[in-house]
């Protein structure tokens, strides 16, 4: 497995250094196609595909200059991106991701956008309490940027690497025992608290880093000359930051993970 952790970092840094040349936000985030990585790793490599991603990820940053404080959340943002989809998998998937049936790609994309979501919510709160970037910018464009890429990607990577690897006797389910491969008593109940917590903190996390607060109203206009009241009075008095406001969404998100 630490092998494998260290083969998972290596090929996602040699992907992710070259495109540093191609930035969307300079010094921030790139075009990556690397991306497809942590959540092809995840399923064949379990959690060493995680710790690979994690630590491809600051490499990455270290060797193509983007290095900054800001590294060591897209570090963890990234381990959530490699721990999600085989987690969930287990819950959800029941048997090997290939080969691909409409269910199984039916099932391949949610995990993945779950893994995307996870990793643009944790990098962009991160980021955003540094005051590098805001939220409502980072956060949903690292989401998509990942998702896109890895489910694009991963749908024809995945049936080529699989099969070789399941061959070799790499795949996780050979290698660690099963008393570790066990899932919790409330892992379906886990999965959805992560749904509701990362839907809900990009959300919540945009609204807070427009500065809509608890007190403002807006007047939306509606196809055929309709206008819609929409108050915000559902929102939080206590917190207007998106630091100490998404603050408990992610700890629920944590526990949530420890749980699936």
């Amino acid at each position: 497995m630490v092998v494998l952790v260290a083969l998972t970092a290596a090929m996602y840094a040699a992907v992710l250094i070259p495109f540093k040349l191609l930035p969307i936000i300079p010094g921030i985030t790139e075009i990556r196609p690397a991306n497809v990585f942590p959540v092809i790793c995840s399923l064949m490599f379990g959690p060493a595909g995680a710790w690979g991603a994690a630590f491809g990820n600051l490499i990455g940053d270290l060797m193509g200059g983007t290095y900054g404080l800001g590294s060591y959340f897209g570090m963890l943002g990234n381990f959530w991106f490699g721990y999600i989809p085989y987690r969930v998998w287990r819950i959800i998937g029941k048997g090997e991701p290939i080969p691909w049936t409409t269910r199984k790609l039916l099932l391949f994309l949610p995990v993945t956008l779950l893994a995307s979501m996870a990793c643009g919510v944790q990098v962009g709160w991160g980021l955003d309490t540094l005051g590098l970037v805001p939220f409502h910018v980072l956060a949903p464009l690292i989401t998509m940027n990942n998702f896109a890429i890895a489910a694009v990607l991963g749908v024809l990577l995945l049936p080529r690497l699989y099969p070789r690897v399941k061959r070799w006797g790499l795949l996780y389910t050979d290698i660690m025992d099963p008393e570790d491969l066990s899932t919790g008593r409330v892992s379906h109940v886990a999965h959805i608290v992560a749904w509701i917590a990362l839907g809900g903190a990009l959300v919540f996390g945009v609204l807070l880093s427009l500065g809509v607060t608890g007190s403002d109203t807006f007047d939306l206009v509606l196809p055929g000359g309709f206008e819609l009241s929409l108050s915000m009075d559902w929102m939080p008095q206590w917190s207007e930051s998106v630091a100490l406001g998404l603050a408990p969404i992610i700890v629920i998100f944590i526990l949530a993970c420890v749980f699936i």
